[in-house]
């Protein structure tokens, strides 16, 4: 069983930067790719990163490639994602997930942190 917690939320200004950061429980946290998603007000949720157990394999959605950066450290159990030149567009509840492995399906979700982005 793994938990992931979601925390970095909040109201920026479009043109700032967040880092978000998924903290996970239990000792297999390496065993897993880590995913960020997001889902907009009315809208489905969409994928936006998934980075590799080691972290040598990262994938962006093509919407926010060049913006936003995921990494990982295994040793804090923790998966970062950085969003720079923050859009209006970025608003949404963003989610990461655990999967065993890149094209696998999620097996846990988190609740997700709130970005507001202010035009």
């Amino acid at each position: 069983q793994v938990q992931l917690v979601e925390t970095g939320g909040g109201l920026v200004q479009a043109g700032g930067s967040l880092r978000l950061s998924c903290a996970a429980s239990g000792r297999t946290f390496g065993a897993y790719a880590i995913n960020w998603f997001r889902q907009a007000p009315g809208k489905e949720r969409e994928f936006v990163a998934v980075i590799s157990r080691s972290g040598g394999t990262i994938t962006y959605a093509d919407s926010v490639k060049g913006r936003f950066t995921i990494s990982r450290d295994n040793a804090k159990n923790t998966v970062y994602l950085q969003i720079d030149r923050l859009k209006p567009e970025d608003t949404a509840v963003y989610y990461c997930a655990a999967a065993f492995g890149i094209n696998s399906d999620i097996k846990y979700w988190g609740k997700g942190t709130l970005v507001t982005v202010s035009s």
